[in-house]
Parts: structure tokens; C-alpha cells; sequence
């Protein structure tokens, strides 16, 4: 449960349709591997007590008594751990019967949901049993000890913030009006759905689709428990698929006919940032909310987090959204010039990832303009830290691409500056680096006033977070292409574009693909390849998207962070060596905001942006001091 992670479980037992006793004896067995494996909250099927399939022995005493006894075998067995069970039972309560959940904690029942929606089509008839829940809660009596029942109710702990769930039942998932809104609404930011969805051609990956859909319109986790092996089969299979969704991803799911535990954690305090962020789901608190107390502890992770947030790991997903993007980023530009009445573009090309990236969504704009790729003014500006690899890629790329290339060395020119202002050029300094990116913005501005063109930016979203771009150098253009893609994605986006393209094309981009990420702005070393690497200097790429991506999508303290980082990279990076990226990534985030607070317009492709005007909105001189301090407290752990 520390930093929000709750692990949690859809149990599958084996059971005997109508033997109370012996699938009371599995669930409990579960209940008990469970809690050895640290979950705080299990759930069980429909009706797992009796079994689904029991039909008309639903109506018989002998069944319903066994239900309700077993019920309190459970809650008396349980008593001594600190685990929530939640099981499936029917409930007869005012001469009715109801298909109903019984949420269990040490020692007691802490409510009793029963099931809203009754299915009466198809192979289901559980209107000749079971009556739907009415909108009104009451006290029942289970045994000695009155319980609340009704569907008006959460359940919360007093120790976890976030920590609020609710509980629906299997058919209740797929109707327009869901419960599951209304517990959303009452603050459940966790679903739990007791089900006995039976096997059917196709209905799995509806199923899967429908818990997806319902976990990020409601911006919350969704776990479904399903029916196994053990239900009657006398017309029906149940192939105990359990699923559970977070925020339209699906963390764990249970193989096919294959009883048993499916365990992951839910990352509550992530639900409640997207929640307090997107404010999509309602409040009302019209509910009764069932407190109870829980240690807060350590929770081992299980569940995946992705190294590569912007990346789908699916190679098909990938591919579909490279292309998706790099359409995104061409329209966006294609529009621009639209407006201004521009017809020619100029852009820097260096022979590097970005601008590489840069002259293919350029060239991509000019396509759907229906311009000759002439009007693309692409310049190469060698200086002191250019290499023969990059300075050749840099003009086959454009011959390739069909624009226009024009070499202008500036090695005069920034000498010139150099005497102007009094500077030694055998020092190495920011002045020595940025007279060369401010040279090179002047001239493609200048370019582009003699062409009647637009300045085409090429820094990505990466970058900008650093703050590695030269103020009113590269920092600067008339439209920024990349700024909000990062790194790991203007790698993707390159790839795709060499998968897609003839071999002699397809060649140059791999080999920019392979080229290390440099500015290029101290001189190469005695063998003439790059001495300047990026990676050395700020750091690995990989690692400061993900702290990005968490720090802006989700607000997460470096605390939390570093944890889920060192979890990610356990194989590729040591603990030290992430801590120290990552409060490099702090400081250099919070003093380097001053270069985002005037960034050129650019369209934005995702739900991460660093963008004054539609991204992430910051003061300038905001104080970094809360974040040190915890990155401090983190150091002293790690020595």
C-alpha cells in the first residue's frame, strides 16, 4: 500500500455446484494463498458460495441456510488477517431472494451488495430465482450481527487515500446505466465485479473490451472475478477468464479453464492523480461509505510498468500510432503554412535524430500541400564540432528527400563573434557552445526572410524538460514540429519512417538511427567521430522520459518515481545510478523553465506537453526546495 500500490486478486476456486461446505474449504484455501502473498483485497465469483449453476435448488432452504452458515465459517476463519474478501452468495431478505456479494474483514461483514441488473435473455433466466436490488439500503441480519445492504455503499480505508472501492455484479458491467458510475461518482477509484460469465465464440475479447472500457470512461481499476471449471455444464461452460483493467490498460488476466489466483497491483494514488487532473468522473457523496482500518506497509510490485511510457509495447499498436503521429505532426505544420500564405520552409539539418525527424514531417506537410519539396530550404551549417558522418547523412538526406540543400559554414562568422566580444576560443565554455546555436538560428531566420519561409523547429519534448536547447538559439523557430515528442518516440517515429521508405533512404535513416545523440558544438576527438555525447552530459534518454512522463502525467513525487523506476530498470541500471539521473532531472526541470515560458507554437500529439499554453503551466522561478528535500532524504537511504 505505500505510495498507493494495493495488491489485489480475482480468486477462481474449485467448487461443487450446491456442496456449500466443500467450496467454502477452497475459497478459504485461496483467501489464505492470497494473504501469504501480501493482497489486501480478494474477489470471488457470482454466487461462488453455492455455485452459479444450481438453478432451481436456489429456492431450496437446506441450500440458502448453507449459504448463510458458510458465509459466517468465512468470516469467522478470517478473522485474524488483514485481507478483504469479497464473495458471492444468495441473500433472502423480505421474502425475496438476491444474487448478492458479501464484503468480509477481520471478523466482520462490512456490507452486502446485491445485484442490480438480472439478465432474463438468452441462456440466462435468473429472474425465476433472484429479485433486482431496489434503490434503498436497510439492515440485515447475518447470524447475530446486522449488516448494511444495499447498492447506495462504498467501502474505504482510513489509512490509504484513494483507497475507496465498490462492488457490482457480473451483468451489471455491461448495461448503460451501471452501478459502477454511481460508486465512481461516491469516489470508488476501485471496481470489483463478482461474475459468471459463461464461455461463448468471441465473448472473451468483448468481455476484455467492455473492462477496458469501463476502467478509463471511468477512470478507475476494474477487476472481474469470473466462474470456472466446477460449474455445471449441462448447457454451459465457464472458463474463469479473471481480468483486471486500470485506466483502459489491462494489468493481469487468467488464462483460459485455469482455476486459480490472478494477482497484480492497483496504483491508487495514480487513479487519483488522473481523477484530480481530468476531473472526468463526478462527485456526489450520497453514499454510505464502510470505514475500516488498514496498515499501511511495503507492497512487492508484480504488475507491469513499462519502461517506455510513450511507447506501445505492441509491435502492431506501434505502427499504427508512428503513423498516426507523424499525420499529426504534418497537418499541424500543413495548417500553419495554410494560414500564413507560406509556401517555403526552412530548417537546419544537422545529420542528427531531431532534424532528421524535422525534414521527414516537413517533407510529409509539403506532400499534402501539393508543394514541390524544392520549396524545403534545408541548410547544413558545419562549425567546430561537426563529423564527416553527420555532415554526409545530413546531405543525403536531403538530396534523398528532394529539398533543397544549401552548406553554409560558420566558422568565420563565429570567430568573428568571438574577437567582437572578446572571447578565447581555446575555452571550452557555454559561450563557445552557443555562439555556434545562435549563429545557425540567425542565419536560417534570415534565410527565411529572404525566401518568404517559415523556420521548421526541430527540439523535442525531452529537451525541452532539460532545458538542453540553446536560449534564442535552437530554442527558437516559427513552428515547432517536435516539441512535444520525446526522445524514445523521435527514435520510433525515425524507425517507422526507414521501415516505410526505398533501401538507399531507409539506409541513411538507420544510420542516423545508430549515430550518438550529440549538439555537436565541442570539436570531435582524434578520430573524428563525436566527443560530445548528450548521454554522458544529462544522462540516459530512456530514464528521463520516464521521469517525465510520470511527473507530468501523474504528479508522482520523486519518492514514488524512483521506486517505479528502479522496478523498471532493474536489469539495465544500478539504484545509485537512477537516483542520480533523477535528481538531475529535478534540478535541471525547475531551472530551465524559463526557456518554456516562450516556446514557438507546435502541435501537441499526446496527454504529456511541456507547452505554456496548453502543457504543463509552471512559474519560471518556482522553488525546487520541497523536491531536493525528499531527493535528500532518498540519498541518505541509498548510502
Amino acid at each position: 500500500m505505500k505510495d498507493g500500490f494495493l495488491k489485489i486478486a480475482c480468486a477462481t476456486p474449485d467448487l461443487r455446484v450446491g456442496d456449500c461446505d466443500y467450496n467454502t474449504g477452497r475459497i478459504l484455501e485461496l483467501i489464505s494463498q492470497a494473504h501469504a502473498q501480501g493482497v489486501k483485497i480478494i474477489c470471488f465469483p457470482e454466487l461462488s458460495i453455492t455455485g452459479y449453476t444450481c438453478g432451481d435448488l436456489f429456492l431450496q432452504k437446506t441450500l440458502l441456510q448453507s449459504a448463510e452458515e458458510n458465509l459466517s465459517r468465512i468470516v469467522e476463519k478470517t478473522g485474524d488477517l488483514e485481507i478483504i474478501s469479497i464473495v458471492g452468495l444468495p441473500v433472502s431478505v423480505k421474502s425475496r431472494l438476491y444474487n448478492c456479494a458479501a464484503v468480509i474483514y477481520q471478523g466482520h461483514i462490512l456490507g452486502i451488495v446485491p445485484k442490480s441488473n438480472i439478465p432474463c435473455y438468452g441462456n440466462s433466466s435468473e429472474n425465476r430465482w433472484f429479485t433486482a436490488a431496489e434503490d434503498e439500503d436497510y439492515a440485515v441480519y447475518i447470524g447475530e450481527e446486522p449488516v448494511l445492504f444495499g447498492i447506495n455503499q462504498t467501502f474505504c480505508c482510513n489509512q490509504l487515500s484513494g483507497f475507496d472501492f465498490g462492488v457490482e455484479i457480473c451483468e451489471d458491467l455491461y448495461v448503460p446505466d451501471a452501478p459502477s458510475a454511481a460508486l465512481a461518482a461516491n469516489g470508488a477509484a476501485l471496481i470489483f465485479n463478482l461474475s459468471a460469465s459463461p464461455a461463448a465464440a468471441g465473448k472473451a475479447a468483448y468481455r476484455k473490451m467492455m473492462v477496458q472500457a469501463k476502467s478509463a470512461s471511468l477512470c478507475c481499476a476494474y477487476a472481474l472475478a469470473n466462474a470456472g471449471i466446477g460449474e455445471s455444464t449441462t448447457d454451459l461452460v465457464f472458463d474463469g477468464r479473471n481480468l483486471v483493467a486500470e485506466n483502459g490498460r489491462i494489468l493481469a488476466e487468467a488464462e483460459a479453464f485455469a482455476n486459480g489466483l490472478t494477482i497484480t497491483e492497483i496504483d491508487t494514488a495514480g487513479l487519483e492523480a488522473e481523477r484530480l487532473q481530468t476531473r472526468r468522473v463526478p462527485r456526489n457523496d450520497d453514499y454510505m461509505k464502510n470505514s475500516f482500518d488498514m496498515a499501511v506497509e511495503e507492497t512487492t510490485l508484480t504488475r507491469p510498468i513499462p519502461k517506455n511510457p510513450f511507447i506501445p509495447e505492441d509491435p502492431a499498436v506501434r505502427s499504427v500510432r508512428c503513423a498516426e503521429i507523424l499525420q499529426m505532426q504534418a497537418v499541424g505544420l500543413m495548417r500553419r503554412m495554410q494560414a500564413i500564405g507560406c509556401k517555403n520552409a526552412v530548417l537546419g539539418l544537422s545529420g542528427g535524430l531531431d532534424s532528421t525527424l524535422a525534414l521527414i514531417v516537413t517533407a510529409h506537410a509539403f506532400d499534402l500541400l501539393g508543394l514541390d519539396r524544392s520549396g524545403i530550404h534545408t541548410i547544413t551549417m558545419p562549425c567546430f564540432g561537426t563529423t564527416d558522418r553527420t555532415y554526409q547523412n545530413a546531405c543525403e538526406l536531403a538530396k534523398k528527400y528532394g529539398s533543397s540543400l544549401r552548406e553554409i559554414r560558420i566558422e568565420a562568422s563565429v570567430r568573428q563573434h568571438f574577437e567582437d566580444i572578446g572571447h578565447d576560443e581555446s575555452l571550452h565554455n557555454a559561450a563557445y557552445e552557443n555562439a555556434q546555436a545562435r549563429e545557425r538560428t540567425q542565419i536560417l531566420m534570415d534565410i527565411a526572410n529572404d525566401v518568404n519561409g517559415l523556420v521548421v523547429g526541430t527540439g523535442d519534448l525531452s529537451e525541452l524538460a532539460l532545458g538542453w536547447a540553446t536560449y534564442n538559439g535552437d530554442h527558437m523557430s516559427n513552428y515547432g514540429v517536435n516539441g512535444s515528442i520525446p526522445k524514445t518516440l523521435v527514435r520510433h517515429l525515425v524507425r517507422f519512417e526507414a521501415e516505410h521508405s526505398g533501401e538507399e533512404l531507409s539506409a541513411i535513416l538507420l544510420d542516423i538511427l545508430d549515430t550518438p545523440v550529440s549538439p555537436e558544438l565541442l570539436p570531435p576527438d582524434k578520430q573524428g567521430e563525436i566527443a560530445q555525447k548528450t548521454e554522458d552530459l544529462v544522462g540516459p534518454y530512456e530514464l528521463h522520459d520516464f521521469f517525465l512522463y510520470h511527473v507530468i502525467r501523474h504528479g508522482f513525487a520523486p519518492a514514488k518515481i524512483f521506486r517505479m523506476a528502479k522496478y523498471a530498470f532493474a536489469e539495465e541500471y544500478e539504484d545509485a545510478v537512477i537516483f542520480k539521473w533523477l535528481k538531475t532531472f529535478y534540478r535541471r526541470f525547475f531551472t530551465q523553465q524559463f526557456k518554456r515560458s516562450c516556446l514557438p507554437d507546435g502541435v501537441g500529439v499526446g496527454s504529456v506537453g511541456l507547452s505554456p499554453r496548453t502543457g504543463f503551466r509552471m512559474p519560471s522561478d518556482a522553488s525546487m526546495h520541497l523536491w531536493m528535500q525528499e531527493l535528500d532524504k532518498l540519498e541518505k537511504t541509498l548510502s
